[in-house]
């Protein structure tokens, strides 16, 4: 077995560029058809190789990250080649997705599944037989049968790819006894080649899926586990519903999913989120399946813009436009967060992923796995969760853990993409005398207590449990009084997965480790970091730099017409990368829609008129400049994780002139495409540049007094302590520049 590519980091436009040399001589044919149909300009990381791997019938086994691109690698070569690709599929939804697709771009594809009715198995056979198919899309278990493999050994197979093809090993993520079967292929198509696709997959589970299928002479192709447009963030669940609202603030009319273990807590959330105003839909195992289909479908159609479901949920949808996921509790194992996650951003473009997690989490898991009986998928259950769990805890780059639990490094020192490099967890001015406290009320509590109620004598709780044991007498009782519960619970967690404290026994009772007497002797030094609310994230910027907003969103309307009338998802249509392409270079003539990324041959010939009639008409409307750098249209598209830099002077002055006219935060975050948050820092520089105590135009005279009172009695130094004082009440927007005007209020009385 050949392996290679097994650290390569996938970027984002990897092209095989029209001057490029390649001495592949399957790159041209590749590169003409992935133009001509998909509208791509070049080959994304690793394409190219897994691309002339099926072309040169070598067995593969690619692992690319979701978004990265999986399909394309036997799509384009089906079509650059003779024969009928069979294409193994494991859900029903995802066929029909994939069908859809490749249909809408002018490929022959199709699928058998059990939802179709005999005509329409017939009309497929019948376009089998007369060689018209160039793609067939069927379940692993359908494929295997006899009636089945009679018929297609007479049809002129190419290949065989297996997509999701994690499900053949017992180490994956997502087992499906079904798959095992799949090693029969190269018996029933002789001389055939075999090709493996998957997002997640260790080293353990690769090696499996190759033994599995039986494959031989197998190169292994895998690119980064990176996903650098995803933002990844893990919050303390202390208020659940709070705070996925305040999550879902950030998301307005965007389409997310929320991850919940239990059907139950499938049931609760959605029903207390529609209570809230917003639309939800639930997705579980325990509706009726028409139920399921029906929400499902709402979901991707988006009729609705939220769903909130169990691991149920996800597998079989392939919609790119998926712009944050919450996980409303934590998941069972690293690859199963990967993947879960993974299915936000799938059009490369930024979107949020939020994990709220809470120690009972782990014995939820647990209680689930009782009924595993080999012990070896039992301990290795415990392992993932242990891992997971880690993850939740830990004082590291989100990112930097993610790849490197698939074996990789990430090179970046700043990911510039998760709350730990955003900066959204400060450092602890003083962590040893911090962990002295902690460590030191473990100590006096005899380590016969968990984190909660060591929490809670920290705090100087006289709850009756700890009067009865004397410790409302602990010279430790109330020693960290003004911290939160969730903030001391944090740090719990921090000296735990650092190995000064680790849980000892059935109630998981703390102990101080040898590494935590050290800290308490001042010989060791913990890293322990104070996490800011949700509100204070930080969203891409760069993805919208000169996109039209208002023209998006009347592109967006243009898009949910045209899937109404030709009974697809919108996604299909269109993807929300080119609409923003669009609404960013505002083409009016039809030879420059293919400059545009995801527009080829067959949506210019089928959507070009409309879309061109809907930009000019819309830019005449509004004045708006017409065919705008369209030369650079694609090199130009702006990189992600730009969050970290400094803003330009020019940048600054953007913000500036609308502050000039008089515009308030809200009309200025509208026009700019930017949220209040960001708009509000500007405020601030403006505000301070020009020494303005008079800032009734952006903060109500009453909110102004409400702040001033409470810098009064807790200063203005941190914002977080007066968003607090005053109940999260008023934004952080606000009170940033309430606090600034009186600053300088203060420095004039000076």
């Amino acid at each position: 077995m050949t392996k290679r590519g097994s650290q390569i980091s996938a970027s984002e436009d990897d092209s095989a560029s029209d001057d490029r040399a390649d001495t592949s001589h399957f790159a041209k044919p590749l590169l003409s058809n992935l133009k001509q149909y998909w509208g791509y300009p070049g080959f994304r990381a690793l394409q190219r190789e897994a691309m002339s791997l099926v072309m040169s019938d070598q067995d593969s086994l690619v692992v690319l990250p979701t978004g990265g691109g999986k399909s394309l690698c036997y799509q384009v070569p089906a079509i650059s080649r003779d024969g009928l690709a069979l294409i193994v599929s494991p859900l029903i939804s995802l066929m029909k997705d994939q069908v859809d697709s490749l249909q809408s771009v002018g490929i022959s594809a199709a699928c058998i599944n059990s939802m179709q009715t005999n005509r329409e198995k017939i009309e497929v056979a019948d376009k089998i037989r007369r060689r018209e198919l160039k793609l067939l899309y069927i379940a692993p278990e359908r494929l295997v049968q006899t009636k089945t493999v009679q018929f297609l050994q007479s049809a002129g197979v190419s290949f065989v790819a297996i997509d999701e093809a994690h499900c053949i090993s017992q180490w994956g993520h997502d087992f499906r006894p079904e798959y095992r079967q799949l090693r029969n292929l190269k018996t029933i198509f002789p001389g055939i080649s075999v090709h493996g696709y998957t997002a997640t997959a260790t080293e353990q589970v690769r090696a499996d899926i190759v033994e599995q299928l039986g494959l031989t002479n197998c190169d292994i192709l895998v690119g980064s586990f990176d996903r650098p447009n995803l933002q990844y963030r893990v919050e303390r669940r202390t208020d659940a519903i709070g705070q996925i609202q305040r999550i879902l603030n950030r998301h307005k009319g965007e389409s997310g999913v929320i991850y919940c273990i239990s059907r139950k807590h499938v049931d609760a959330t959605s029903e207390a989120l529609n209570r809230l105003g917003f639309c939800t839909l639930p997705y579980h195992a325990g509706m009726p399946d028409e139920d399921r289909r029906k929400n499902q479908e709402a979901f991707i159609d988006e009729d609705v813009n939220i769903i909130v479901a169990t691991v149920a949920f996800g597998m079989g949808i392939d919609k790119s436009n998926v712009r944050f996921v919450i996980h409303a509790e934590m998941p069972r194992s690293l690859e199963n967060y990967q993947q879960e996650s993974g299915r936000a951003g799938r059009d490369g473009l930024e979107a949020d992923c939020v994990l709220l997690y809470a120690a009972n989490d782990v014995d939820t898991w647990e209680f689930l796995m009782q009924d595993t009986e080999d012990p070896a998928v039992l301990d290795a259950g415990r392992e993932s969760l242990q891992a997971m769990k880690q993850y939740c805890v830990s004082t590291r780059c989100r990112h930097a853990q993610l790849v490197e639990h698939f074996g990789q490094i990430l090179e970046a020192s700043n990911c510039g993409a998760c709350d730990f490099c955003l900066k959204e967890m400060e450092p602890v001015s003083d962590p040893l005398i911090v962990g002295q406290k902690i460590l030191s009320s473990v100590v006096r509590q005899g380590e016969r207590f968990g984190a909660a109620y060591t929490a809670q004598v920290l705090r100087g709780s006289r709850a009756k449990r700890i009067v009865e044991n004397g410790h409302d007498k602990l010279t430790t009782h109330g020693l960290m009084k003004d911290e939160s519960e969730p903030q001391l619970r944090n740090w719990i967690d921090q000296l735990l997965s650092q190995g000064f404290l680790r849980q000892a026994g059935e109630f998981n009772c703390l102990e101080v480790t040898p590494s935590g007497r050290l800290l308490l002797k001042g010989q060791q030094t913990p890293t322990l970091l104070r996490t800011r609310v949700a509100d204070s994230a930080q969203p891409f910027e760069d993805p919208w730099s000169g996109v039209d907003r208002d023209l998006f969103e009347e592109l967006r309307a243009m898009r949910t017409r045209l899937a109404i009338q030709k009974h697809v998802p919108p996604y299909i249509i269109f993807g929300d990368a080119t609409l923003r392409d669009l609404a960013r270079h505002r083409p009016t003539k039809g030879g420059m829609l293919t400059k545009i990324s995801g527009i080829g041959a067959q949506k210019q010939k089928e959507f070009g008129a409309v879309v061109l009639f809907t930009i000019q008409q819309w830019c005449e409307a509004n004045n708006v400049e017409t065919n705008v750098g369209l030369d650079e249209a694609v090199k130009t598209r702006p990189a992600l994780r730009q969050a970290t830099k400094a803003p330009s002077e020019g940048k600054a002055q953007e913000y500036f002139d609308l502050f000039e006219q008089g515009l308030s935060m809200e009309d200025a975050a509208h026009q700019l495409g930017r949220s209040m948050d960001t708009v509000s820092k500007y405020l601030g520089m403006y505000v301070e540049a020009h020494r303005i105590t008079e800032i009734s135009p952006w903060v109500p005279p009453a909110m102004e007094k409400r702040i001033n009172e409470a810098i009064g009695q807790i200063g203005s130094e941190r914002l977080k302590p007066l968003f607090e004082h005053l109940k999260s009440e008023i934004s952080y927007a606000h009170l940033r520049i309430a606090a600034t005007a009186w600053n300088l209020r203060q420095a004039d009385d000076e």
